[in-house]
């Protein structure tokens, strides 16, 4: 079952611009390691499972894995073959934007070099190049 909001005010969206680097979110708040990207743009309700599914596969109910994005923008798409006009298509799928910065997935509660490993292999789910982070504990 792919993430999508419960309820929302408008379904349609337009698609909007991303600019700068996320201000917000771009350190580890709750687990130990995360993945943080760095470039911008959406990561789609799939996606963001896809990674959860490979990070808990891998650390076999060790540690927790927590995802930071959610997916409150819709993507709509008009059926194939048809003319143009009569209005915007309906809602496909939903997408989290994400701009540099912004940290996607943590894990907590395992060591360094099994958090890396997992990471790296939700890194290749992600539609951007991604890095792995420590919690900086000095803050």
């Amino acid at each position: 079952m792919a993430l999508m909001p419960a309820r929302v005010k408008y379904r349609k969206h337009h698609r909007g611009k991303v600019r700068g680097n996320a201000t917000r979110g771009n350190t580890v708040a709750y687990g130990d390691f995360g993945l943080q990207v760095l470039q911008a743009g959406w990561i789609s309700g799939r996606q963001i499972e896809a990674g959860r599914m490979t990070a808990s596969h891998y650390l076999q109910r060790q540690g927790r894995v927590f995802i930071r994005i959610f997916p409150h923008k819709s993507v709509s798409s008009k059926p194939l073959e048809t003319r143009m006009g009569k209005g915007k298509g309906e809602p496909d799928y939903w997408v989290a934007v994400v701009k540099p910065g912004t940290v996607l997935f943590e894990i907590g509660g395992v060591d360094e070099t099994v958090a890396r490993m997992a990471l790296s292999r939700v890194a290749h789910k992600m539609p951007f190049r991604c890095r792995f982070v420590k919690r900086r504990h000095g803050l």
